[in-house]
């Protein structure tokens, strides 16, 4: 696999606050990378700071070998999409408007919308369960369908590198599923690279092909889901009591919370 994301040694935050604190990250064409760690961890800021939202105070951050900072937006948006945590929409734009901004990148100014336009439009929202809501406007949808329609507008981008800030915080259990399926599906069968942000341990471990666990800014550990999602690195990193087991279908490993005082036994 070929290198498509680097960043090295960065460092940034908010004003003088710095949030990652030396960080480094490659991202392989193909890889699904998710990303863990408590409330403040960084998790979110890290994103920001890869997809040119936020500049870093130190450290450099390369797609396909070159310095982000320097690139030119559209460039940067043909390459990488971003679905952050919470999308804030001040105009009643219906869903198909909201997805078919994601073909801005691909379009000279002023250059009206072609019919593949509309179409890999249509398209994405079908892929996300969306398509009925196409001619509705975004503020009267719920939480969860807006979400879904964000994720289709960066679908619309075809992106070679896709980032998702905890995409299903706002979904259902069905959708949860559904988001997450069809990302992988993307990602084997037409090479889509993901780095996604998870807080739910168990989505992480069932659907990336390796994880990175993060504590106050630094990389506590990282690698695929037998090696990060441990007992030990769980409760020394989130402060909880958990028994991990595996899962019974997947084999892959299973998190279980310990409430109140109960005591367990390691298994």
């Amino acid at each position: 696999m070929s290198l498509l994301l680097k960043a090295d040694n960065i460092e940034g935050g908010y004003g003088k606050d710095a949030v990652i604190k030396g960080l480094s990250l490659s991202v392989n064409r193909g890889d699904f990378i998710g990303i863990i760690g408590p409330n403040g961890s960084g998790k979110s800021t890290l994103l920001r700071l890869i997809t040119r939202i936020l500049t870093p105070s130190k450290g450099r951050v390369e797609l396909d070998g070159i310095d982000v900072a320097g690139m030119d937006p559209k460039e940067f948006c043909r390459k990488a999409a971003f679905v952050p945590q919470d999308t804030l929409i001040n105009f009643s734009f219906s869903a198909l408007e909201i997805v078919l901004m994601g073909r801005i990148p691909h379009l000279k100014r002023m250059q009206p919308e072609t019919r593949r336009d509309f179409a890999l439009a249509e398209e994405s929202l079908g892929l996300t369960d969306s398509l009925y809501l196409k001619d509705r406007q975004i503020d009267s949808l719920s939480a969860g369908e807006r979400q879904r329609v964000i994720i289709a507008k960066a679908l619309a981008q075809e992106p070679a590198l896709l980032f998702l800030d905890e995409p299903t915080s706002h979904l259902d259990i069905g959708h949860q599923v559904m988001i997450l399926d069809l990302l992988k599906k993307l990602n084997k069968e037409q090479g889509l690279s993901i780095v996604i942000v998870l807080h739910d341990l168990n989505l992480a471990s069932e659907y990336c092909d390796s994880i990175m666990l993060l504590d106050d800014g630094r990389v506590f550990t990282e690698g695929t889901a037998e090696e990060v999602l441990t007992y030990q690195n769980i409760e020394t990193v989130y402060k909880t009591v958990v028994v991990v087991n595996k899962n019974p279908v997947s084999s892959k490993p299973y998190v279980i919370l310990v409430t109140g005082d109960r005591t367990c036994q390691r298994v």
